[in-house]
């Protein structure tokens, strides 16, 4: 008889057991109800637009959209199409977002390091501005600055004139548009040549600093850079520009670059409470710096500018860029309460009128939406790469 042998090996773990495996399996499962959710939502939405003989589809891009905008930075009028429109929108929404991104930005490292100040009235002077901005509803601000400011301006024959070139009155702000002529391309050549002039001595200054320790005046030899080459390149070139000023005709005033009240009140309002909100972060960044950071600093004799701007700073964008980029967010997305005094933004314009026009509902908002999705994941993108490349980074 042969002998009945019994493997003494441990059973190995079975695959249900490997938190791998059960991990995978889960996702597996959400996924799948998260398809079968959406399927099913669709489904049902048209299968419910069928019914009630609503067409469905991005046709209705294509037609002509019949209304007239009050603003637009590419070429538009009223026999143009819903796919324009949304066009219009979209840059309306993008000029508005970047001017109260660059507006907020400055206004709120300069109130952030105002807060720190040592002078007790400018420290006090900014705790009142964050502490009564951001507490503030921003449709209030956007309402305050709309109604009780630029709709009290004089009527156009009472404008505000301002070196017969400027005017200012309840319709908008009118400035001379500059018109380039021939020649022109040497002009902008020369900008293009002084910025890659300005980085190239950024970058010199710098690896001189590390091996000298001597500080170069950087800023104020960029700044003539970026001025003076492309004003001589002008003057070169035979000044190949003129100015087409405003002029008052009829009721209103005509030619030159229109500054609408519903920008600037959108503008403004966007622009101080992000402001507010940025001001914290910034200080918040400067104060996680450690103290002795800037008691070396000042060992070494460095001026406090020179100290804040080669010391804190660099080591408090580690903490202020995350949140800053949340405000960044914030303000894109606020914009959209441009539609309250009738700016037209990519809300007020594709998701308003065009959808009551069409009633293309499900089509507008999903266009409306992926755009505002992707506006955003785009700016968290730069945002991070711009984190990554000013990290302090472990030598």
């Amino acid at each position: 008889m042969k002998k009945q042998t019994i493997d003494s090996r441990p059973a190995g773990p079975k695959p249900w057991y490997d938190p791998r495996v059960r991990s995978l399996f889960f996702q597996i499962i959400a996924i799948a109800f998260v398809f079968w959710g959406g399927w099913t939502l669709v489904d049902n939405t048209l299968s419910n637009m069928e019914s009630r003989g609503i067409s469905t589809g991005f046709g209705f891009l294509d037609e002509s959209a019949g209304f007239a905008i009050i603003m637009s930075l590419v070429p538009y009028d009223a026999t143009m199409s819903y796919g324009r429109t949304f066009w219009v929108g979209l840059t309306n929404t993008l000029l508005v977002s970047a001017m109260g991104v660059v507006a907020a930005t400055f206004l709120g490292f300069l109130i952030g390091v105002a807060r720190l100040s040592n002078n007790w009235l400018v420290a006090k002077i900014s705790l009142v501005y964050i502490e009564v901005i951001r507490n503030i509803p921003l449709l209030l601000q956007i309402f305050f600055w709309y109604f009780a400011v630029l709709s009290n301006l004089p009527s156009p024959r009472q404008s505000v004139d301002v070196g017969g070139a400027v005017f200012l009155n309840n319709r908008g702000l009118y400035l001379p548009e500059p018109l380039t002529q021939d020649g022109f391309g040497l002009v902008w050549g020369a900008i293009i040549v002084a910025i890659v002039a300005v980085v190239g001595l950024r970058r010199w200054a710098k690896k001189r600093q590390l091996a000298t320790g001597e500080i170069f005046p950087t800023f104020k030899v960029g700044l003539a850079i970026l001025v003076l080459l492309p004003v001589i390149s002008y003057f070169i070139a035979g000044q190949p520009m003129q100015w087409d000023i405003p002029a008052l005709k009829g009721f209103n005033f005509g030619g030159g670059i229109t500054l609408i009240p519903e920008l600037a009140a959108l503008w403004i309002a966007l622009s101080l409470y992000t402001a507010s909100f940025i001001a914290e972060i910034v200080r918040s960044g400067i104060l996680s710096v450690s103290k002795g950071q800037t008691e070396a600093a000042s060992a070494l004799g460095l001026p406090d500018g020179l100290t804040l701007r080669l010391v804190v700073i660099p080591q408090a964008m580690r903490v202020i860029i995350p949140p800053l980029t949340s405000q960044y967010l914030n303000l894109v997305k606020n914009s959209s309460l441009a539609t309250a005094i009738g700016y037209p933004d990519l809300v007020a314009v594709f998701m308003g009128t065009t959808l009551n026009q069409t009633g293309q509902a499900v089509e507008v908002v999903a266009i409306t939406m992926v755009v505002y999705l992707t506006i955003s994941l785009l700016i968290s993108l730069f945002m991070n790469i711009y984190n990554r490349a000013v990290a302090i980074k472990e030598q």
